[in-house]
């Protein structure tokens, strides 16, 4: 398998001191990739800033000027108790969406087989007009509208494993019929939504699945409710499949009560890899959402992507 990697120095400059947030977590993800001789093997994919036209389709005017806007305020912006942007924020956001829509091009072309995206700032609690829960833009749905749009792919599947429910990417698709959203995440805990009954609505009715899972399930609960999901977006049949990379889950992450180990995420990656095999020639993305307790970030990223690499053990 040719894997490709998104990464850029400048995603580093996005920081602020004392957020959990912070730069050391894309340092973290390379020297644990380096570490277990996976870096050398992936093939880079040349980062390129979002354009305006990628950011309009999935955000409002007000809100993408908003972000720009920030790379002139020479200091630290708050949006709200969570979430910043420093003076080289918007930087780092633009070529995060545009770096996950770069490894969009380069998976529909062939030059890779599959993509992992080590971007920052994050994007699955960003809305269409707001900034949250340390999210800038919403980068999975940028680069699920730009596979749509730029490449004519219809069906498109974002699976969501981070600890913390995707409500941005699941409103900005809630009434889609292009777009399924399968979601694993504690609940009750922030942000609120993901409960088990938000389905979708309107031509989206029934592409909403989320699996609200308690505080302390661990991999057999995880990989249950990815099992029930996959199978009825096997049914949906995607062209193509996301994956909102969380590693927030794990066991050892400081903000979050679930269970997960690197094992689970490994295993995670196979079952997608099966599906996306049988309906969407293998075009995966995967992208970093949380994970906040380094070394366990950097192990679990280090089991996704060699998950990705490996060959598909025989079932």
């Amino acid at each position: 398998m040719t894997v490709g990697i998104v990464y850029d120095e400048r995603y580093l400059a996005h920081d602020a001191p004392g957020h959990p947030e912070r730069a050391a977590r894309l340092s973290a993800v390379r020297e644990a990739l380096s570490a277990a001789g996976l870096w050398n093997r992936l093939t880079p994919i040349p980062v390129r800033p979002a354009e305006e036209a990628d950011l309009a389709r999935v955000h409002s005017p007000e809100h993408i000027e908003r972000v720009r806007r920030t790379a002139e305020a020479g200091r630290t912006v708050w949006f709200d108790a969570d979430t910043y942007a420093c003076p080289a924020s918007a930087e780092a956001a633009y070529l995060a969406a545009g770096g996950v829509c770069a490894a969009v091009d380069a998976v529909i072309d062939g030059a890779v087989s599959s993509a992992f995206c080590a971007v920052r700032p994050p994007g699955h609690h960003a809305l269409r007009d707001r900034t949250m829960g340390f999210c800038l833009l919403n980068n999975v749905a940028v680069a699920a509208r730009y596979a749509q749009a730029v490449h004519g792919i219809g069906r498109v599947l974002i699976t969501d494993w981070d600890v913390h429910h995707g409500n941005g990417t699941q409103a900005i698709f809630y009434s889609d019929g292009d777009v399924m959203y399968v979601s694993t995440h504690q609940w009750p805990f922030y942000p609120g939504t993901g409960a088990a009954d938000e389905t979708g609505e309107g031509a989206g009715l029934g592409l909403t699945l989320n699996y609200p899972l308690s505080d302390g399930d661990g991999d057999e609960q995880f990989l249950a409710a990815l099992d029930d999901g996959l199978s009825q977006a096997e049914d949906f049949g995607p062209e193509f499949v996301f994956i909102s990379a969380g590693f927030d889950a794990h066991r050892d992450d400081p903000l979050a009560g679930l269970a997960f180990t690197r094992d689970a995420y490994a295993e995670a990656t196979r079952r997608i890899r099966r599906l996306a095999d049988r309906t969407a020639r293998g075009r995966i993305v995967s992208l970093l959402e949380g994970g906040y307790d380094l070394d366990a970030l950097g192990r679990s990223v280090a089991a996704h992507v060699a998950a990705l690499v490996e060959p598909l053990p025989s079932e």
